[in-house]
């Protein structure tokens, strides 16, 4: 049925049709029309009934039909009454679109206001931080990210599967959280600026040091027969009480021994190449007036472990990377060889054998395809070793003198190496002087003595001393380089790389500053061919106290780890388990192993 057709048969009978065409034309409800005439009030809009509702506060309510289609009749009333879907509303300008008008006020406007600057500013920051998010944090961090590696680790506390020292929640760090801040840097004796590389602070109680404890430290177990000692080394001797290391020698039966102490060593797991300095406080065993005892502090090249004779055969002490009669057995030209050996080569000036050494085992002489632990066979290897501290009792002074020392080879004539104003320099006069012995037949000693206040001893008072040693080989230069040693946190003395320079009168060359990754040995020991054993005055348990333990390198010139490229010893120590895992074994040879080919000697 049209809207506009008769509505009358469906009210019903007697009732009155109202005007319900719904085509009619109304009054405009979009455009300007709309908004710019007069509003009619509200009451002439509803009508006099409606007005009269609302003007009487009564409730206002839709009219009521008879209809039984109330909707229809509903609507019907309030179209009559101004309520209609059509009929223009006091609000209607409030929603009406209006081209004109909106054209002009939507654009008549400025963006360069405070509002605008901030909503653009705001866009820019947003879209500033997703580019930074999205594409500037990957390329930031491929960059300047440091990815954790190795550090030349490949032992206890070493790689994982990644190539990586796993970092374990509560698992010891490389620096010691308990080291101070002001300690993390330092100005070096050279004027340059050190890092802070690795520190132990020894202050969690109880720790223990047998292998596989720690991921830096092991307490050995072995006789250590080289220097004929009267201890034995054991782990259960070393522990960590009040803050110190303390290693405890005790006579008590041991292994056919009377006496037991420990050895602590870093061999294979923590080493240092290049340029580090290595810093210790001490209290040592005894006291300033009774000789005997034998504290050490020292660092070794890491292809030969202490203690361990079939590792140090023919390396111990070299740091040679010649290719002349230096790096042969005696340090001299067999017969038949077309060559002559300087007499101050082959004996000393009171006609003494020079040198009983076996060789250089690993000399930059060996035929290629023998066996050597690289880069390749034309760089000569050793285990070298630098003592930042060897305590003995100065007995006619009653007095504590430290042993401060570098062990090489091949040797000097007569072992007297270079101690004038351009190869070694005593700082602390006063304290300090030339040690009287140069060496023997399996070792040169280049070293000096320092005397110590009596405090620092725990059977005196109990003061910590510190004492360190600062290594810098220049990687150019072998005739270059130096080691400075200290003691009361002051530099006692300097070894020049020239003090070990070129001697004709033994025929050898250059002994360098040490290039093989050096790591930590302490240990407190007890020989007869150190100091003679006072057992009548000496008190047992006696102890050694460590402090702290700190190394520093330069910057990107330091070398942290036991396996440097340009020094490897990781496959070279794998692939010889015997020597480095059996301390019974005294020479190479009893391993089942030959030395490597010497082209001066063999034809390759």
């Amino acid at each position: 049925m049209s809207a506009s057709g008769d509505q009358s048969a469906l009210l019903p009978p007697g009732t009155r049709s109202p005007n319900l065409d719904y085509s009619q034309r109304s009054s405009r409800r979009y455009g300007p029309a709309a908004s710019t005439d007069p509003v009619p009030s509200t009451a002439s809009l509803l009508g006099g009934s409606a007005g009269s509702r609302l003007s009487s506060g009564s409730r206002l309510s839709a009219p009521r039909s008879t209809s039984t289609h109330g909707t229809r009749g509903g609507a019907a009333s309030s179209a009559s009454d101004g309520w209609g879907w059509n009929d223009p509303e006091a609000d209607d300008y409030l929603h009406n679109p209006d081209p004109k008008r909106d054209r002009k006020n939507d654009r008549g406007g400025s963006i360069f206001t405070l509002r605008g600057i901030v909503n653009i500013g705001c866009l820019v920051l947003l879209l500033l931080c997703l580019i930074t998010l999205f594409a500037g944090y990957p390329i930031i961090t491929t960059y300047t990210d440091r990815h954790q590696t190795n550090n030349g680790a490949f032992n206890l506390g070493g790689t994982n599967a990644t190539g990586q020292v796993p970092l374990i929640p509560g698992f010891p760090s490389l620096i010691d959280p308990d080291t101070p801040l002001a300690a993390h840097s330092r100005v070096g004796y050279d004027g340059k600026g050190y890092d802070l590389v690795f520190s132990d602070e020894f202050n969690k109680e109880g720790r223990t040091f047998y292998p596989g404890d720690d991921p830096f430290w092991t307490g050995v177990d072995l006789h250590y027969w080289p220097t004929v000692d009267l201890e034995w080394y054991h782990p259960s001797a070393i522990t960590t009480e009040g803050g110190n290391l303390r290693i405890t020698m005790t006579q008590e039966p041991i292994n056919d021994l009377q006496f037991k102490s420990g050895m602590l060593q870093s061999w294979n797991q923590m080493c240092f190449q290049w340029s580090y300095y290595f810093e210790i406080s001490v209290s040592l065993p005894g006291n300033n007036r009774i000789g005997g005892f034998w504290p050490g502090v020292w660092t070794l090249g890491n292809l030969g472990r202490a203690g361990y004779g079939g590792t140090t055969d023919g390396l111990w002490p070299y740091t040679y990377t010649a290719c002349d009669v230096g790096t042969l057995p005696n340090q001299t030209w067999p017969a038949g060889s077309g060559q002559t050996t300087p007499p101050g080569g082959m004996t000393t000036s009171d006609g003494d054998p020079l040198s009983f050494l076996p060789g250089q085992r690993l000399s930059s002489c060996t035929c290629k395809g023998e066996d050597h632990p690289g880069p390749n066979v034309g760089v000569g290897r050793g285990a070298p070793e630098i003592d930042v501290i060897e305590g003995q009792i100065d007995t006619s002074r009653r007095r504590g003198q430290m042993s401060q020392s570098a062990q090489v080879a091949p040797f000097d004539a007569d072992y007297q190496f270079d101690n004038s104003s351009a190869g070694a320099t005593i700082w602390a006069t006063d304290i300090t002087m030339w040690n009287s012995y140069l060496g023997g037949v399996y070792q040169q000693a280049v070293s000096g003595l320092v005397y110590v206040e009596n405090s620092v001893y725990t059977g005196t008072n109990g003061d910590f001393n510190i004492y360190g040693v600062e290594v810098f080989a220049d990687k150019n230069d072998e005739s270059k380089g130096y080691v400075t040693w200290v003691s009361g946190n002051e530099k006692s003395w300097t070894m020049e790389a020239k003090s070990t320079g070129p001697n004709p009168l033994s025929g050898v060359s250059q002994r360098p500053i040490t290039q093989e990754p050096m790591y930590l040995i302490i240990n407190f020991g007890m020989s007869n061919g150190f100091q003679q054993v006072d057992f009548q005055n000496l008190q047992w348990p006696a102890y050694m106290l460590i402090d702290y333990v700190r190394v520093y390198q330069i910057p990107d010139y330091g070398y942290l780890g036991c396996d440097p490229e340009d020094h490897p010893t990781a496959a070279y120590i794998n692939s010889h388990p015997e020597p480095y895992n059996n301390p019974n074994i005294t020479l190479f040879s009893q391993a089942g192993y030959n030395f490597p080919k010497n082209s001066l000697l063999e034809t390759c």
